[in-house]
């Protein structure tokens, strides 16, 4: 296909939902989805869970069965990276040389993982969880009995990968460079509680540890070194330190951003014709006092998607989501409504020893985000609180476990 009356950027879960919901609003033009991955669209959120852990086949995470996509009139290009984009044109080049001209773009590239800066960190057994071929990569050392990992990272990926392993029996050290483990998403209450969660389950938790080198022998990963001088030894090492924004060649030829490309409330670049969405897509948001950030969440992704596709189409709303996470580690189900950027003050709901709790956090005395832990009941009653702007609570009302969140709108 030289061209389409929409092309995407991207196979992920923004690019797989503004397709579908483009045709859902009505879109009955060309669709073209250029994918850097081999593989259909897929959920990345189960690669560092139930896929990694064997739980589920790669059939159950994909977005839409292969058949779907044809059906629709969806024509996935898999295997292209886009090296250009020449927006005057309105076409991009792929890394064969290849052009494809657009009405309208769509960029959804994700991002790529951010990677270890020190000596060896090239070595064959060091591993990212961004895409299938990270963890199939992962499955087949442990398919072929490694059983030393040392992971570096103690984000929501790292925390989520070492579960997996310690259920599969796999002895774990797990590095932090910060004081705790989540400390730039949650507060001291969740990262003390999850600390000691993997403590119990057998991790070796280094906190305030500074990797120096991965050391290795014919091109394999044999050890971690380090700064104090300290060898662990590895079979595998897993690196998760979050991603850098893959939007290099829309900044090339003079899309606005820094950390991702900027959007508008319709998530429109500063260039005609183009729009971006998903991880990359960098915005002021309303549940951040307007700050401007990126979201990596599947919830994000969706929303922005059809954001899109409605401007396409001309039902043009502005983006106005509350966001919310989720991650599963051990027998724990954490659920994050809202964003904790900047809380001046934390309120703890119900018992960490329970292992059931919220941790609500405020700003100026109004509650701004809930983490909830194996508590579904404080995460939907938080929703609904956080989306009705609440003002000032007494603290004191949020502890009380007795008083549902819903019952303070």
């Amino acid at each position: 296909m030289n061209s389409a009356d929409i092309v995407i950027v991207g196979t992920g879960h923004a690019a797989a939902q503004v397709a579908i919901a483009l045709r859902q609003q009505g879109h009955e033009d060309t669709i073209l989805m250029l994918g850097r991955d081999s593989n259909p669209p897929y959920e990345r959120p189960p690669l560092s869970k139930e896929y990694l852990a064997g739980d589920k086949p790669f059939e159950r995470i994909m977005i839409r069965p292969e058949k779907f996509w044809a059906d629709k009139g969806i024509t996935l290009q898999l295997g292209a990276a886009v090296t250009e984009v020449d927006w005057m044109s309105h076409q991009v080049t792929l890394s064969d040389g290849n052009t494809i001209g657009y009405r309208k773009l769509i960029w959804a590239g994700g991002g790529d993982p951010r990677r270890l800066s020190c000596p060896g960190a090239g070595y064959k057994n060091v591993h990212s969880v961004r895409n299938r071929a990270d963890v199939d990569a992962i499955m087949a050392q442990l398919d072929a009995g490694a059983n030393k990992a040392v992971i570096i990272g103690g984000g929501y990926i790292g925390l989520e990968a070492a579960a997996v392993l310690r259920k599969l029996e796999c002895n774990v050290t797990l590095l932090e460079a910060l004081p705790r483990v989540l400390a730039r998403v949650a507060g001291e209450d969740l990262s003390v509680f999850y600390q000691a969660e993997h403590i119990e389950h057998g991790v070796d938790l280094r906190l305030e540890t500074v990797v120096e080198a991965i050391e290795g022998e014919d091109g394999k990963v044999t050890g971690v070194k380090l700064a104090d001088g300290e060898v662990l030894p590895a079979d595998m090492v897993i690196v998760g330190i979050g991603i850098i924004p893959s939007v290099a060649p829309l900044i090339a030829c003079g899309a606005a951003g820094s950390n991702g490309v900027d959007v508008d409330v319709y998530c429109r670049t500063s260039l005609d014709d183009i729009y971006a969405i998903g991880d990359c897509a960098t915005h002021a948001n309303p549940f951040a006092g307007q700050a401007v950030i990126r979201l990596e969440s599947v919830q994000n992704a969706n929303d922005m998607a059809n954001v899109v596709a409605r401007a396409i189409m001309g039902d043009k709303q502005a983006y106005h989501a509350l966001p919310w996470f989720w991650s599963n580690q051990y027998d724990l189900k954490l659920q994050t409504a809202g964003l904790s950027l900047d809380f001046d003050q934390t309120v703890l709901r119900g018992d960490p020893d329970n292992r059931k709790f919220t941790v609500c956090y405020l700003k100026e005395g109004k509650p701004i985000a809930f983490d909830c832990v194996n508590n579904a009941k404080d995460y939907v009653g938080g929703r609904k609180l956080l989306e009705s702007e609440p003002g000032v609570i007494d603290p004191d009302v949020l502890a009380d476990t007795e008083i549902a969140l819903k019952s303070l709108i």
